[in-house]
């Protein structure tokens, strides 16, 4: 991110209207919606590219940023104008790994390793069905709006059979919150009698997969620009599929102009379970099957070596750094730090939600921050370059660093404002109190210049409904699960 800190002081609150009422202000918790003209004033901006604004203004017209800059903006007829006093804006947050149907069952296997927590809980997700995963699809997006997010990946890779349209369920979630939406259609076909991890009951067969990846893309990909709505492949990872199914699906995915995404590198277990039964490492094993390059970008790579961080800036290859769950699961602390300096493509990833329970991407912004100044010290990671990750980092690992990621003219207006006034107002940088601090609360998200949260609430779906959508699919889950013989009572502390 270019530019320094801003000048000007502190940002203060108020409403700043004026005597005819026309302003709107963001206390209100009105909002434009997706047509005509909205101007936002008297706002800090802190656009990742390009210099920071203390006070300035941002027109958003049909969708797209039409005009940034300092001081006050253009008088547009008719243009819905936001009071952004004692606001940041930045471009909305870039969520670049989840798996959304976990936060019906958070709260398991609270004290184990990754392998010990997968185990525990795939025998729990072979009972979900598309209910579970549209309530918790809708509790999860919901979650990640109401902190900053605007664009999000989703990574589902476990369709039990006769259980419904798992990826449909979770596509119409997102479209009813209105959150750009790259769902990654995974898989597995590897299960304990082939050597892998999962037991076979939620593993498909190599031609049953390909066919619904296939399928998946042409019934829902819309590569135009500005897409809300973005599909990807992604076999789960390393140990849980076959050769055959890294290779077909690069093929796929590359004849259909996808892209690719999986887990690797984790944890130290994985790079055993490579070298024992592959007989090489995670990295050089996705090497030899062509699953490195500008279109693909992988979850965690906690372990990476060095030769591994030489080959990820090479190729273009992107990685999702999810901090949180790395730390919730003890895996480790990714490299991002040195990766950077490499000049590979960095974003940040919630996870799932039953590894980073209740977790928020504007919190995996901090939590990427002292991460890396834990392991390197404390001029590991700025707070601006820490912002540029769940931003324009995210943005580059799908791809559509041409539209979001910045807050630039011509670009998507998905755009975050954050109250950085009141109590946070004694510190003087703005970018400094949203990342060195609990992330402040939001005042707007607009996504395409639509307001999908307003004062901290969600507009575009009954807010306190989310809520209950989840904890409705965690209870529908755990009964579905005592149908098949299957608790978590004995789980909870393991």
């Amino acid at each position: 991110m270019t530019g320094g800190p801003m000048t000007g002081g502190p940002m203060a609150g108020g409403r700043g209207a004026d005597a005819t009422g026309r302003y709107e202000t963001v206390a209100t918790g009105g909002g434009p919606g997706g047509g005509g003209d909205t101007l936002i004033e008297n706002v800090a901006i802190a656009p990742v590219a390009g210099p920071e604004i203390a006070h300035g203004h941002i027109l958003v017209r049909d969708g797209r940023i039409a005009a940034i800059g300092a001081g006050p903006g253009p008088d547009v007829p008719g243009a819905a104008r936001v009071d952004g006093a004692g606001c940041l804006a930045t471009p909305g947050l870039v969520n670049t790994h989840h798996h959304l149907y976990q936060w019906a069952s958070q709260g398991v296997a609270q004290d184990a390793t990754l392998f010990e927590w997968l185990t525990a809980l795939y025998r729990l997700w072979a009972a979900m069905d598309a209910e579970v995963v549209r309530g918790a699809a809708t509790a999860g997006l919901g979650w990640l709006a109401l902190s900053g997010c605007t664009t999000t990946t989703d990574h589902h890779y476990i369709f039990p059979k006769g259980r419904g349209d798992l990826l449909a369920a979770e596509i119409e979630a997102a479209r009813d919150l209105g959150l750009r939406f790259h769902p990654c259609r995974g898989s597995m076909d590897r299960g304990v009698s082939q050597g892998g991890l999962p037991p076979d009951e939620v593993v498909e067969t190599l031609p049953e997969i390909l066919a619904a990846t296939a399928e998946a893309v042409d019934a829902y990909h819309d590569p135009s620009p500005g897409s809300m709505l973005r599909v990807a492949v992604a076999p789960c990872s390393p140990f849980s599929v076959s050769a055959e199914l890294m290779t077909e699906a690069a093929a796929l995915a590359r004849d259909k102009g996808v892209r690719l995404h999986t887990h690797l590198c984790e944890t130290l277990d994985e790079e055993e379970h490579c070298l024992a039964q592959m007989g090489c490492t995670p990295v050089d094993y996705m090497d030899k099957l062509g699953w490195l390059g500008p279109d693909v970008w992988v979850a965690h790579a906690v372990h990476l070596h060095d030769r591994d961080i030489e080959r990820f800036a090479a190729t273009g290859t992107g990685t999702a750094h999810c901090p949180s769950s790395n730390g919730r699961l003890g895996a480790g602390i990714a490299r991002v730090s040195e990766m950077l300096r490499a000049g590979a493509v960095v974003g940040l990833g919630v996870d799932g939600a039953a590894s980073s329970e209740l977790t928020t991407l504007a919190g995996e912004v901090r939590q990427a921050l002292l991460f890396q100044r834990a392991r390197y010290g404390p001029a590991a990671l700025t707070a601006r370059q820490a912002l540029e990750l769940g931003t324009l980092g995210g943005a580059r690992c799908l791809g559509r660093e041409d539209e979001i990621g910045t807050l630039e003219p011509g670009k998507l207006a998905d755009i975050v404002l954050w109250r950085v006034g009141g109590f946070a107002a004694a510190i003087d940088d703005p970018v400094c109190a949203l990342v060195f601090g609990p992330p402040p609360p939001v005042a707007r998200v607009l996504v395409g210049g639509r307001t999908v949260v307003a004062d901290g609430e969600l507009r575009t779906v009954p807010h306190d409904a989310a809520g209950r959508a989840g904890a409705d699919a965690h209870r529908r889950l755990l009964r579905l699960a005592a149908d098949r013989g299957v608790t978590v009572a004995g789980e909870v502390h393991r």
